[in-house]
């Protein structure tokens, strides 16, 4: 068994694998500070919980937007699962070639999430995340991360609402009755998820016709994505799994000895 983790701005998202099977999922907030030692007891119980011992896993693979936690997060694995934890960056095998003028600025869950749409689905495609941000990127054919769009997600698009406005309340985000609201909250959710709908078929359009690509398969992930796929027939597929799939992809394409020490994959140019 292998140990996947997501680490996102919001949250982090951690899988267990046996082989291609994604056994448990787990789910931590990203914000609350942790030590290595409450990083490490908390993966212990929740594996625990599920029936799976530490003894079980031979290896772990982390790909994380945030810097800040991953000296203690690194260290919990070391420490408690005894694994030599992969931590996706530039120099890893993925079979993704990176073609953008700054292969170093694509964030790690960009890659992983274009690593598995591809594998998966084949190319071309255009992989869709609605996370903290919403991120559009498209690979092509042969494999080349061809280009990334960025667009602030629905919860921070909510959270400049309240926080900016003295009169706007914080809402649950889900789609209204009706798009004609007759009232506060459900005139910003109208506006919330609609926007983030007409965007989305926006772009998907747009970028279609600047790459002349006519047949591209539409994939979407995130936690707010199975919200705005089941609004438009412009994405084709909604994966839950899928950055936790690419995880599993790129840890086996780069597999190392599963014990020992915290190993690193910061050195080279290019991810290819």
């Amino acid at each position: 068994m292998i140990l996947a983790v997501d680490i996102g701005n919001t949250n982090m998202v951690l899988g267990v694998y046996e082989g291609a099977a994604l056994k448990a999922t787990f789910r931590l907030m990203t914000r609350t500070p942790r030590t290595s030692d409450e990083y490490g007891v908390l993966i212990t119980q929740l594996l625990r919980n599920r029936g799976i011992e530490i003894s079980d896993l031979e290896g772990s693979i982390v790909a994380s937007v945030v810097p800040d936690v991953m000296h203690s997060f690194l260290g919990a694995l070391v420490r408690y699962t005894e694994t030599k934890p992969i931590n996706v960056g530039p120099g890893m095998k993925t079979g993704i070639r990176i073609i953008t003028e700054d292969p170093r600025a694509i964030g790690a869950d960009r890659i992983v999430d274009a690593v598995a749409a591809y594998e998966k689905y084949g190319g071309p495609v255009l992989v869709l995340d609605f996370g903290t941000a919403t991120t559009y990127d498209l690979i092509t054919e042969k494999g080349e991360f061809a280009a990334g769009i960025t667009a602030p997600g629905i919860r921070i698009s909510s959270e400049a609402l309240w926080t900016q406005a003295a009169k706007l309340p914080n809402i649950e985000i889900r789609k209204p009755k009706s798009i004609l609201a007759q009232e506060t909250i459900s005139s910003m959710q109208a506006g919330l998820v609609y926007g983030q709908i007409g965007q989305t078929e926006y772009i998907i359009r747009k970028v279609k016709e600047e790459s002349g690509i006519r047949n591209l398969k539409v994939v979407a992930t995130g936690g707010l994505g199975r919200l705005i796929a089941d609004e438009t027939d412009a994405i084709d597929t909604y994966d839950s799994f899928l950055t936790l799939d690419g995880l599993r992809i790129i840890y086996e394409k780069n597999r190392r000895p599963a014990k020992g020490t915290a190993g690193s994959t910061e050195e080279g140019k290019k991810i290819e």
